[in-house]
């Protein structure tokens, strides 16, 4: 019997961050696939995420990246600021620099979460243990050499062992056998010593490592100082990034060229953006495709003449770490020098003061606190033993309690692990002896060929790619090597899958999915279409019983972009994105371009209009298209258009009620009310609960004036059928439109409590809604006394009232704050208006001045700017029952300012319009 062997098995030797990333995107990737294997984590570290670079519990050391360039995925950059955002810090921004403990918990998180998600297809081990070696099987695999003895057999393994180690070969000798020589700064414990004492550090390198250390270690009475060759600190990020430019499109081809193009792309930055930065941060993608066009030697020449002072410029520290070392070095406390150590007296003796400033001779004080410098030339005694006098090649002498590696990465990957892939020519090194030799991440042997299945990233590709040890640069390394490991699994898969008809979603369109899914989903757009909540639980069942499924991802952002439905819409679209590669067929693919350019506000009404030209059954895209209730619509779509598009498109739904309920919303927004009553009750006789009908049929009761039959009708869904709306809500404002309308005060005042006041409804709906109802009513004086238009506010974003994205939220936002008498919030949203879309610009802006002037009871300038806007108001977007509330406050203004007769002219065409008590009122009301 041949015994059946065990399931593939990818091994990935490293937990820390590039590891992280590895098993991130294989486990996510085999689940949108629903491809099987194991995977084996070896690493004898506590934690996974962390490794030795986001270890650190000091909350002063912070990323040189900042919270928008660190997210585990290339193609969704927010990633890690939500995070953030969801974990005790509300307020950051994709510009904060977050502390690097934190960004070793997310990453922890977000392995933990794609572990959970790919249970079922993805079996994980963790091994805290250190593998020693590696060799090759017999049957083309490889097998790891582990520290207790045992051993993991596996079809490919990941070396993800991070930088190596600093050689130190620097160090004189009596330095390096030195109990208070620190050569692994970073190992647990290694810096007890110099935190127990106050004696003086030296800090051997100024690049981050030992900025991070500068930070740690600093206390008064103590100094700190750093020397290395050429005495550069890392620069700092601006405090306000200056923009952003493109690369030169021509670099040239030698290192000479490529020099002088670099320098006259700098200078251009400088003169464009008064800010280097932009220049060397264009140059980031292009930089591996730089470095190979360079020879070896221009290579070696480039390390040699500017590679310090590219890493200084590239790699920088964050505005508030460069401005705490400032600090320092203004007390004195830190010390930077340039020069070599050329010689180190271990123990008691004198050292001899150099010629005074920064590098002199320190004299301890009591305690072992370093006292002063004496004067230049007057010898000191050290008075305490361990103390180590150093020289530099300068000829100064620092005396120091410790002295602390920080060169940071050697250019030879020294640990067992390697040395026995090399020893075994199963790796070499790397080009100018860095890392080791790759073809595109896979080990190359001794005869340059790829023989067995070993790969690695991040820091051991240094001597192919040079930049390659940031997140971003792993990040895109670890997608592609998710891809290379798991082909060999998902092309066989593919092929012996037998054909299967695909599941259809209501309307015969096929879904790329299974059954369970489909069913999950076609629930999802039942409630989509009929306007009813909880359409995005269902997406999300959907997406949960297959990862992969990108239309369900599709649906889940935009409810979440559209409808504010409690989505993480980044991680949404980003999934669709994934799996619409990956398994979607052409309707699929381009349903989630039309939610991606929506999002993004790329174009998002043009591709949606050319995919229901190719697909007018795809219901959901037509929801999406005809503003009515659900969604916002296409914004340029007139009644014309949207007319003919839901009048071409219908005939392929075959008598079905969804359509039949836009149209009539559409027909009353003609003002055909007749037929578009007969349309919405054809509708609610096939679907009682189809919302976009009864919203149909509450406008065409309010604007026929029939509001005592709309009043009662509507009343009654709300109470039954509607209870489940996911707008219930804006059909409560309807009916209190009819009860203010009939003149009924109590009415209007019970339901805004019951059913409109702040806890029951939030955001922007509290701000359309419940703001507008509460400020006609006081117009009219339908509601005496104090109105709570603050504690509207008070359930509104900031940014929502004072930097609306649309118009139409804007008019409502300028609507709530004049109710609520905030003149400066007026003032913010009118700025705001003035740089936004020309909508915003032409009528937003006046219609905060005259919002304005009618808090300030300058009454004839109200009105006088109110009339101006009321022929243009239609751009504004909504129904003429929302803005009818602009034409109300123009007759509150026309009346409190005198202006009976103007007032008298617009109530009697209003009464023309619809007949309404509460006009009557108004009317006999006023002055002959």
């Amino acid at each position: 019997m041949i015994p059946a062997r065990t399931r593939h098995t990818v091994a990935i030797v490293g937990a820390g961050a590039a590891g992280t990333l590895t098993a991130i995107q294989l486990c996510e990737t085999a689940t949108r696939r629903r491809t099987p294997f194991d995977l084996v984590l070896v690493d004898p570290a506590p934690e996974v995420g962390r490794g030795t670079a986001y270890a650190t519990p000091d909350p002063r050391h912070r990323l040189n990246v900042p919270a928008g360039g660190m997210s585990c995925y290339p193609d969704e950059p927010g990633h890690f600021t939500r995070w953030l955002c969801r974990h005790g810090e509300p307020t950051v921004t994709g510009a904060d620099f977050a502390t690097r403990y934190r960004f070793g918990a997310y990453l922890a998180d977000t392995l933990g979460q794609a572990i959970v998600r790919a249970q079922g297809v993805v079996g994980v081990r963790r091994l805290r243990v250190r593998a020693e070696s590696c060799t090759g099987a017999p049957d083309g695999r490889v097998e790891l050499h582990l520290a207790d003895g045992g051993r993991v057999t596996a079809d490919s393994a990941v070396l993800a062992t991070g930088p190596a180690g600093s050689t130190g070969d620097w160090a004189p000798p009596a330095l390096r056998a030195s109990a208070r020589f620190v050569a692994a700064p970073w190992v647990p414990g290694a810096l007890d010593g110099p935190r127990a004492d106050g004696a003086d550090v030296l800090l051997v390198g100024t690049g981050l490592t030992a900025v991070d250390l500068a930070l740690t270690l600093d206390r008064p009475g103590r100094t700190v100082h750093a020397v290395s060759r050429n005495g550069l600190l890392p620069q700092p990020h601006a405090l306000t990034p200056a923009g952003t430019m493109p690369a030169p499109e021509d670099l040239g081809s030698s290192l000479a060229e490529l020099r002088r193009a670099v320098y006259r792309h700098i200078s251009r930055a400088v003169r464009t953006h008064g800010d280097w930065r932009p220049a060397l941060d264009s140059l980031r993608p292009h930089t591996a495709k730089l470095w190979h066009s360079l020879t070896p030697d221009e290579r070696a020449q480039f390390l040699k003449e500017e590679g310090a002072r590219w890493n200084t410029h590239r790699h920088r520290m964050a505005p508030a770490t460069a401005e705490s070392l400032t600090r320092r070095r203004t007390a004195r406390r830190l010390r930077v020098y340039a020069g070599r150590i050329v010689g180190v007296k271990v123990g008691e003796g004198e050292g001899v003061v150099g010629a005074g400033g920064e590098g002199a001779a320190v004299r301890p004080g009591p305690g072992g606190v370093p006292a002063r410098p004496g004067p230049a030339g007057v010898p000191v005694r050290s008075g305490q033993d361990g103390i180590l006098t150093v020289s530099l090649s300068d000829g100064r002498r620092i005396r120091a309690g410790w002295v602390i590696d920080c060169t940071g990465p050697g250019p030879r990957l020294d640990a067992p692990l390697w040395r026995s892939l090399f020893d075994s020519g199963a790796a070499v090194p790397g080009p100018l002896g860095m890392g080791v030799a790759t073809g595109d991440g896979r080990l190359l042997d001794a005869r340059g060929r790829a023989e067995r299945p070993l790969f690695t990233l991040g820091a051991p590709r240094r001597g192919e790619l040079w930049e390659t040890t940031a997140i971003p640069e792993i990040r895109v390394q670890a997608a592609a090597l998710a891809e290379e490991l798991l082909a060999p699994l998902t092309r066989p898969a593919r092929a012996a899958r037998r054909p299967r008809r695909r599941p259809v979603d209501a309307h015969g369109l096929a879904l790329s999915t299974h059954a369970e899914a489909a069913a999950a989903y076609r629930t999802g757009l039942d409630r989509v279409l009929k306007v009813r909540a909880a359409a995005e639980d269902s997406f999300e069942r959907a997406v949960t019983l297959d990862p992969g499924f990108a239309l369900g991802h599709a649906a889940l952002a935009l409810v979440g972009h559209e409808c504010g439905a409690d989505v993480d819409v980044p991680r949404a679209l980003a999934d669709a994105q994934r799996s619409a590669h990956e398994r979607a067929d052409e309707r699929e693919r381009s349903f989630v371009d039309v939610v991606t350019r929506r999002i993004h506000g790329d174009d998002g009404d043009g591709a949606l209009l050319r995919h229901l030209e190719a697909h007018p059954a795809d219901a959901l895209a037509l929801a999406t298209a005809v503003p009515t209730i659900a969604f916002s619509g296409i914004n340029d779509l007139d009644d014309a258009y949207a007319l003919r598009l839901v009048e071409r498109t219908s005939p392929v739904y075959d008598g079905h009620w969804f359509p039949t309920s836009l149209l009539a919303f559409l027909r009353q927004e003609e003002g055909r009310y007749g037929e578009a009553g007969e349309l919405a009750h054809r509708a609610l006789a096939a679907e009682p609960a189809s919302g976009h009908a009864v919203h149909a049929l509450a406008h065409v009761h309010y604007e026929s004036g029939a509001h005592k039959t709309g009043r009662d009708w509507l009343d009654g869904w709300v109470s039954g059928q509607g209870r489940g709306a996911v707008h219930r809500a804006h059909f409560s404002w309807h009916v209190a439109l009819h009860e203010l309308a009939l003149d009924d005060t109590a009415a209007v005042r019970k339901r805004w409590f019951a059913q409109l006041a702040p806890g029951r409804v939030t955001g922007v709906r509290a701000l359309v809604d419940s703001g507008s109802l509460l400020w006609r009513a006081r117009l009219s004086g339908s509601w005496r006394g104090r109105i709570p238009a603050a504690d509207v506010l008070g359930t509104v974003a900031q940014e929502v009232v004072e930097r609306p994205a649309t118009a139409f939220t804007a008019l409502h936002a300028a609507v709530a704050l004049a109710a609520a008498g905030d003149l400066a919030a007026l003032r913010r949203l009118r700025d705001h208006a003035a740089g936004a879309d020309a909508v915003q610009r032409e009528i937003i802006v006046p219609l905060c001045e005259a919002f304005a002037a009618l808090v300030e009871e300058r009454f004839h300038d109200a009105a006088r700017g109110l009339d101006a806007l009321l022929p243009d108001l239609r751009r504004v977007g909504g129904s003429a029952a929302q803005r009818e509330v602009v034409e109300e406050t123009l007759l509150y203004a026309l009346v409190a300012g005198g202006r009976c007769d103007a007032a008298r002219r617009l109530l009697d065409a209003r009464l023309d319009r619809q007949q309404a008590p509460r006009d009557r009122r108004m009317l006999a009301g006023l002055p002959a």
